[in-house]
């Protein structure tokens, strides 16, 4: 029943906020560049109406453009959350991370077209509040409790209560800490606080208390999370630090793509670890991101660099610049894709995936041996001693049949490539 109310509120909020967003976006802001950064997000000045003229969209576009991507992000995030209960609603852990989605995707994270729908109809004020609170509170929760159910370690609980006594002030009493520059750093250290402290709780029940299955569950929260944050907070820091605005709102529009399509990895991934009962092993995705990842960004910076420098040589010799610049920092390039990916592969494998890489060392150094020995007690203790390296069990034994015929020993060497 409270999921019930707490979806269709959300959803109500998102539909009815659609006229409210349009004419919030398509009011021209006329007051200063600060002003216009703070009180009236996403909204275009009058330089901004001509640049948006340049580039062929009018004040209407633009305002439908903004509208839609909202309402898109809005409504897939609310749809991941409704899928998860109808998928999972016997389990609480499911519930509670529907009802994060659902409650911090429509007003949490974006609050803008919310407050575009209080500032026309105040009676949403309440609403708005209300869910609003469910998903700062439910995104806590969601990480602290993340993916047993359980807190651990259990003092961990208290953070939750503290988390409580943070948000509500801070809701309640927005104003105060917006006009005061020192109450507004405080809590932002006293976020940083928290941040920390669900980073290390995951990390204590990562390697403490999870079992192989929730341990692929938290990669695939932690990766999508993960990238999620990098992506946003890129396409975030020109907002933060003013160097964009109303004066440039085509940029603006791509710079909310960028966001929106990055923050879904978040709900897409957290939809993969609740839903898919046998995870396949997410080590491979990470593996293939921070190679190809690492491999796309040094590639491009050398090309580029090369374009760069051969064209100051080519102004220095000739007095003009040359496209065989281009043609040849191309070619480079082409040379080194396959060398650089092997040396980014084997610096990836030794600095993240330690474990593994040498498993994979020790078992080829034990094939090389197995041709050359002939000792059977020689090779039972390699065998043993591989095992114990590659797998670390608890414990490891060596059962041995009988000595065969000599027919068959004789036919068992020769299998191997050993003479008798």
């Amino acid at each position: 029943m409270a999921w019930a109310t707490v979806a269709i509120t959300a959803l109500a909020i998102v539909l009815f906020s659609v006229p409210s967003s349009f004419e919030h976006y398509r009011s021209v802001c006329t007051a200063a560049f600060e002003v216009c950064s703070e009180r009236a997000v996403g909204q275009p000045t009058p330089e901004g109406v001509r640049a948006l003229q340049d580039v062929g969209l009018s004040v209407r576009s633009y305002a439908l453009l903004n509208v839609v991507i909202d309402k898109g992000f809005e409504l897939v995030w609310f749809a991941v959350g409704a899928i998860i209960f109808l998928r999972r609603s016997d389990d609480r852990m499911a519930l509670l991370t529907s009802l994060f989605l659902v409650a911090f995707g429509t007003v949490t994270v974006d609050p803008t077209a919310a407050n575009a729908l209080v500032s026309s109809q105040p009676p949403w004020g309440l609403p708005v509040g209300s869910v609003e609170v469910v998903g700062e509170v439910c995104v806590m929760l969601f990480f602290l409790l993340f993916p047993s159910g359980r807190f651990v370690p259990r003092w961990t609980r208290w953070l939750a209560v503290a988390w409580l006594t943070y948000i509500f002030p801070e809701d309640l009493f927005s104003d105060l800490y917006s006009s005061s520059p020192a109450l507004g750093l405080v809590s932002e250290w006293v976020f940083l606080g928290f941040v920390v402290s669900l980073l290390w709780s995951q990390i204590h029940r990562y390697r403490r208390a999870s079992s192989e299955a929730q341990r692929r569950q938290t990669k695939w929260v932690v990766f999508g999370t993960t990238l999620g944050v990098a992506g946003t907070t890129f396409f975030k820091l020109p907002l933060d630090f003013y160097l964009v605005g109303g004066d440039t709102p085509f940029v603006l529009l791509v710079l909310k793509t960028g966001f929106v399509l990055s923050f879904l990895l978040v709900p897409f991934s957290i939809s993969v670890a609740v839903l898919r009962s046998h995870l396949f092993d997410i080590d491979v995705i990470i593996n293939r991101t921070l190679v190809y990842g690492s491999l796309t960004s040094t590639l491009v910076l050398l090309y580029f660099g090369g374009i760069v420098l051969l064209q100051r040589v080519f102004v220095l010799l000739t007095g003009d610049q040359s496209t065989l610049a281009v043609v040849a920092s191309t070619l480079a390039i082409a040379a080194l894709v396959v060398p650089l990916r092997r040396r980014v592969q084997g610096f990836v494998d030794r600095r993240f995936y330690r474990k593994k890489y040498d498993a994979t060392k020790t078992l080829e150094a034990f094939g090389s041996r197995l041709r050359e020995e002939t000792d059977l007690d020689v090779l039972s203790n390699d065998v043993v001693g591989v095992v114990s390296t590659t797998m670390q069990p608890t414990h490891v034994s060596l059962w041995l049949r009988p000595d065969p015929e000599p027919k068959a020993r004789s036919a068992t060497l020769r299998r191997f490539g050993h003479d008798e």
